[in-house]
């Protein structure tokens, strides 16, 4: 087939994401030439251009990537770029030796369909689609001739959002590889006008520091970056490039008025962002999960983001923070004055704040919201003020009320529209799904907070974005007889530095002018004011055609239409919900969007005829990560994987599943002993935390199989420092405390909290434990007919918050605790159609792969939920640390 190469490419990231362009170097890779380092394994990049126009806050992207293949034979590139979770891709297109290719954008069911034809034609090298911390990636591959030049053109476009007092873009510049012609170049225009630009890279050197020229005037704001191919060396005689780092672009706009109104070609678009208000006092209430999952590194980054956004609370606010675990807690009764003296007792609180027991969330956020309505009835808090709510969770409720439909439909009932809810998820152990429904129908937004180093940050971050409500209760009206199709207009609150964007089409297409009153209650008194526009003013702001792309505004207007048809969906049910769906899978269609209705089908040049589907992935959404790969001889399969909650986990006889969250994505393997054999998964010297597992296996020798099936029939979990060890097998839960025994069986329903040990027994179904403040397991068990003739009841184990445990965790499953990375290359059919090979780079190391799925049963004992990943053959043969055999440890304990 050739050598391979991958290709991605740099984009431009609009409003708060980011992106990379990375050209990898496969394996075999032959050393660059002085005489032509431009060209690596055969292939140049020649030409490569990011184009950004910038029209009234709506960004239209243009990705462009010229190839050529300087080999003496087929090779096949890869285009893989990352994106904004928040933009649309339009259009997509490869022109091979003039001939183009493109991608048709279509309703899932009939991509599915044009899909399926092809390849019922031929095989077919499926499309990745992953989401990370901000950004969605698009994946194509497309095998050329030697001496054959492709293009690939990927066009996204987006609705910049207004943080902080300005738009901003974030370009990840990483080509690693000399690039003949490199160029980004942005555009703006802003009818307002542009009152500030700015535009810096952490790659800039010295000699760098003018190739990045910005130039603003009135309206127009221009930025270019296009260093020579000697600029981007890291040294004079080096073929290596020194382009590695950001690229940000910041600018904002002239506000002569609260306000500016747009019309165009029977569309307008409203941006509402006045200044100079004064702060509305707020009344904010902290809901802080405290419970067991939360010990670690979690509370320490969270007592160090409330201690700073103490330190940002006005004197003129009041606020209380409320702690569940197992029980709900309270600073104090009710809410108080942010006084120097309270920020210093709240300070001396925030210190102490330490985790214990269970989920209690429910009861956290109710007795948030009964404080706030006290705080209103009895007058404690200015009527003029914005109240909100701040919950943070790492993990799912499981005491109280624990079924998220009752917690959602309790919560919006007490709420009763008054207080505005927000939802920060804490890692990946969440149902952001439930998170999200439950701020959206109180006014409010979800958000996951990364588990990283910088996740005090975001926390504040977070708090910085709502810190300064200006006005409450905002409406813009438009007279109904002359608008259809409005977007959202009315808002809880807006907040200094953010800008509200309302969108309409006029029902006359020819009229020519529109009225809008705005209210609003401010910190003094209330806003009211009247806007007028026709389209001859607008049509004069827009002079500039040559900044122009298209009919902006109506596809402004189509985008945020989709935005908030697909957020109402979240909380919608039955008839409503299917309404929202056709609505914004009918204008997904007709404007050309990739949205998570609708696929598009990229038919791709070679032997025979293949295609391949790129889906857009949500935060929340049930399948973040598909891969399809299929031959002729099978009928399309798509791997799906269950809401993604990371965790690490052995099951079956036995299937080790090896998370990679950084990656959206996971690594699989079996271990094959005999039965009797207690292996070593996790042991940690620094808290004393080992989880060792015995295999059985089945009741007779299967003489029919090469391998035979082997399970575990029983853990031991320890800590050493506290001289507790629980063994489960799948008869008994036993716990020994020093010299003390208690033991339970799985006909119970068990809560137990000792000091260093929390145990939930859900009743012949799963426990949960915490031992110390480390991590915490989840042993599923299996039973099975007991009359069976093979099979016996065997245990599953299932880790969460997994990085609290040291760095030298080591066991089967305890060195992969920690980050790790790895890439996947030469991804071609294997022996199982619906299987395809690959070869995986790890650790400097190629080892053989193939893409398949392992159960999880955290959730379904019964049947399980498919995982995909990739497995690796052999007893993890290159994967694990040594051999398998080096695992085999004498006891439980």
């Amino acid at each position: 087939m050739g050598s391979r190469v991958l290709l991605c490419v740099l984009l431009l990231m609009p409003a708060f994401a980011s992106s990379d362009f990375v050209v990898t170097h496969v394996r075999n890779m032959k050393k660059r030439s002085s005489d032509n380092d431009l060209v690596v394994n055969g292939i140049e990049i020649y030409r490569m251009k990011i184009d950004s126009k910038v029209t009234s806050r709506f960004a239209h992207n243009v990705i462009t990537s010229r190839v050529v293949n300087r080999g003496d034979a087929h090779k096949e590139v890869f285009f893989d770029v990352e994106l904004p979770k928040t933009a649309f891709i339009t259009n997509f297109s490869m022109t091979i030796d003039g001939t183009t290719y493109p991608g048709n954008i279509k309703e899932k069911e009939a991509a599915k369909q044009q899909y399926e034809k092809a390849v019922s034609k031929g095989q077919t090298a499926g499309l990745v689609k992953a989401s990370g911390r901000k950004t969605e990636k698009f994946t194509v591959s497309v095998n050329i001739a030697a001496g054959s030049k492709v293009t690939f053109e990927l066009t996204y476009e987006e609705l910049l959002k207004r943080h902080f007092g300005k738009y901003e873009m974030f370009i990840k510049v990483k080509p690693k590889q000399l690039v003949k012609d490199f160029e980004i170049e942005i555009n703006i225009f802003e009818p307002q006008g542009i009152s500030e630009l700015e535009a810096e890279g952490t790659f800039i050197t010295n000699d760098l520091q003018n190739v990045i020229k910005k130039t603003f005037s009135h309206k127009k704001g221009h930025i270019s970056f296009k260093p020579t191919l000697d600029q981007q060396r890291t040294c004079g005689n080096c073929s290596q490039s020194l382009l590695d780092g950001d690229l940000i672009v910041k600018y904002d706009v002239k506000r002569t008025t609260p306000d500016n109104l747009q019309i165009v070609n029977g569309y307008f678009v409203h941006f509402f962002a006045p200044t100079n208000l004064p702060n509305l006092p707020k009344n904010i209430i902290f809901i802080i999960d405290i419970s067991g999952s939360m010990s670690g590194r979690e509370i320490e980054q969270t007592r160090e983001a409330l201690l700073k956004i103490l330190d940002d609370i006005k004197e003129d606010d009041h606020f209380n923070f409320i702690l569940f675990g197992s029980d709900v807690h309270t600073w104090k009764e009710t809410l108080i004055k942010a006084t120097p003296e309270n920020l210093d007792e709240a300070r001396k609180f925030v210190r102490s704040i330490d985790t214990e027991g269970l989920t209690n969330l429910y009861g956290g956020i109710m007795k948030g919201i009964d404080m706030l309505n006290a705080a209103h009835e009895g007058n404690l808090v200015p009527k003029r003020s914005a109240s909100i709510i701040i919950m943070l969770t790492d993990g799912q409720p499981n005491v109280g009320i624990s079924n998220t439909n009752d917690i959602t439909t309790h919560v919006k009932k007490a709420i009763e529209g008054k207080y505005t809810l927000y939802n920060l998820g804490f890692g990946y152990g969440v149902d952001y799904n439930f998170l999200e429904k439950m701020a959206l129908e109180n006014k409010g937004l979800a958000r996951r907070i990364y588990p990283d180093s910088d996740s005090a940050i975001q926390l504040q971050g977070f708090y910085d974005e709502v810190a300064n409500p200006m006005l409450m209760d905002v409406e813009l009206n438009y007279p109904e007889n002359e608008i259809a199709d409005i977007t959202k207009n009315s808002f809880k609150h807006f907040y200094d530095g953010s800008e509200i964007v309302v969108a309409g089409r006029f029902r006359d297409i020819n009229q020519n002018s529109l009225t809008v009153d705005v209210k609003g209650e401010g910190a003094n008194d209330a806003l009211s004011f009247t806007t007028q526009q026709d389209k001859e003013q607008t049509a004069k702001a827009f002079q500039e055609q040559e900044y122009i792309f298209g009919d902006f505004i109506e596809r402004l207007w189509a985008y945020l239409t989709i935005e908030q048809l697909l957020e109402k969906r979240i909380a919608a049910k039955g008839e409503e919900k299917e309404n929202l769906t056709a609505e914004a899978l009918e204008l997904s269609l007709k404007y050309n969007f990739v949205t998570p209705l609708t696929s598009m089908v990229v038919t791709k040049p070679e032997d025979d005829d293949q295609a391949a589907i790129a889906d857009k992935p949500t935060e929340g959404a049930d399948n973040f990560f598909s891969f399809s790969l299929h031959s002729a001889a099978s009928p399309a399969h798509y791997l799906h994987a269950p809401n993604p909650t990371w965790y690490t986990s052995v099951d079956g006889d036995p299937h080790f599943i090896i998370s990679v969250p950084q990656k959206e994505d996971a690594i699989c393997f079996n271990i094959n002993e005999n039965p009797g054999a207690v292996l070593s998964l996790i042991n940690d010297p620094a808290t004393g935390i080992t989880v060792n597992g015995e295999l059985i296996g089945d009741k007779k020798v299967n003489n029919d199989a090469k391998i035979q099936n082997t399970y575990f029939g029983k853990l031991g979990i320890a800590n050493k420092h506290l001289d507790i060890k629980v063994t489960v097998t799948p008869e008994e839960i036993s716990i020994q405390n020093g010299t003390e025994r208690t033991t339970f069986t799985w006909l119970d329903s068990v809560t137990l909290q000792q000091e260093g040990l929390t145990l939930i027994v859900n009743k012949k179904k799963s426990l949960v434990l915490s031992v110390g403040s480390g991590a915490s397991f989840v042993i599923v068990l299996h039973q099975v007919w007991k009359k069976h003739p093979l099979h016996r009841d065997f245990l599953g184990l299932y880790t969460l918050g997994s990085h609290k445990l040291s760095a030298q965790t080591h066991g089967l499953l305890g060195q992969f605790f920690h980050p790790i990375d790895f890439t996947i290359l030469e991804i071609h059919p294997g022996a199982d159609p619906k299987k395809p090979d690959a070869t995986m780079i790890f650790k400097n190391k190629e080892l053989a792969v193939t893409r398949g799925w392992q159960k999880d049963y955290r959730r379904d004992p019964e049947h399980g939920t498919d995982i995909p990943c990739w497995f690796v053959h052999n007893n993890g043969a290159g994967l694990i640390d040594g051999v398998h055999t080096d695992y085999v440890v004498p006891s439980l304990f």
